[in-house]
């Protein structure tokens, strides 16, 4: 139990840095969901542009669901949940671990939203 309970510390720590980045949204209730699990979607951008430039940053994530990792197609979940193709498209999941501590979330913190204005900036949908 000690370390769900410190997983949902980390991971509400996660939640509450990406909700500052404009046009976000988290996925799902933020009340019942997985104590190691953060599921976002950034407007205006592919989720599959923000995982190459996390890759490249050492940040391990997916785009989607797990049950549809490697397909391009957006998760048939957050379709269902209501979310435009767009909105969908630029998901990110993230997976919090045993390993994981205070510093990993916190350079994920410095690392996004830079990442995410980046790439918007180059968006032709953002009228930032």
């Amino acid at each position: 139990m000690q370390e769900n309970e410190r997983l949902v510390k980390l991971r509400d720590r996660l939640i509450e840095g990406l909700q500052k980045i404009p046009s976000t949204k988290v996925n799902g209730s933020l009340v019942q969901r997985l104590p190691n699990n953060v599921n976002v979607c950034f407007q205006y951008i592919e989720g599959e542009s923000m995982l190459l430039n996390l890759d490249l940053k050492g940040i391990a994530a997916s785009s989607g669901s797990a049950c549809t990792s490697g397909s391009l197609d957006p998760s048939h979940v957050l379709l269902a949940m209501g979310l435009t193709h767009e909105i969908a498209h630029g998901s990110l999941r993230l997976t919090l671990g045993r390993e994981n501590t205070e510093a990993d979330v916190d350079f994920v913190l410095q690392e996004i939203p830079v990442i995410v204005e980046r790439l918007r900036e180059m968006s032709p949908l953002y009228q930032g």
